[in-house]
């Protein structure tokens, strides 16, 4: 019997931890502490999102024409959605040389799409505080979204999407964050 009751308490302290570790793991969320700079080297972290209901983040590269395809679509709606509770924010993933450095003729290429299609949104490069969000991507155009806290808002989607299909998207991830 005592047996029985040491292996409970030992049970219930498993749970009980795991329970905290789960919460824990929920209240960070997938872009919940980072810091990283955008295209023009301004300093760039959670709190990016703070102030809307909903950020939009397109994962994106510069050699892939899907990605660029959807791009002038995605600006249309940054400024079509600003006023409602919704930021639009990129993330171009091939700027950066194996050994951690910017390559600057990539930054270029990347400013250069960004200006030509009018996506002129924040665009954000990798650092090593989102090494654990990029290892997970494994597509592009990969987008998310997330809240003010930097949580997950409902599921990633691996393809590019027309304006009509993003429109759809946002107005879901809105009501979620709104229900």
């Amino acid at each position: 019997m005592r047996k029985q009751s040491v292996w409970m308490i030992v049970v219930l302290l498993i749970v009980l931890t795991c329970g905290a570790c789960q919460e824990e793991q929920t209240t960070m969320g997938v872009l919940g502490q980072f810091s990283t700079t955008d295209l023009d080297g301004n300093p760039v972290d959670q709190t990016a999102f703070q102030d809307y209901d909903v950020t939009m983040v397109n994962i994106w590269t510069t050699y892939c024409g899907y990605c660029l395809d959807e791009m002038g679509a995605l600006g249309e709606l940054s400024r079509e959605y600003a006023d409602d509770g919704v930021r639009i924010m990129g993330m171009v993933t091939d700027v950066i040389n194996s050994d951690g450095t910017l390559n600057e003729s990539q930054m270029d290429l990347a400013r250069e799409i960004v200006s030509s299609t009018g996506a002129d949104y924040t665009h954000m490069v990798p650092s090593e505080s989102l090494v654990g969000l990029l290892s997970q991507i494994y597509a592009v155009p990969t987008t998310l979204f997330v809240d003010k806290d930097g949580n997950q808002v409902g599921y990633a989607y691996l393809q590019a999407q027309d304006k009509e299909q993003w429109a759809q998207a946002i107005e879901d991830a809105l009501s979620q964050v709104r229900s």
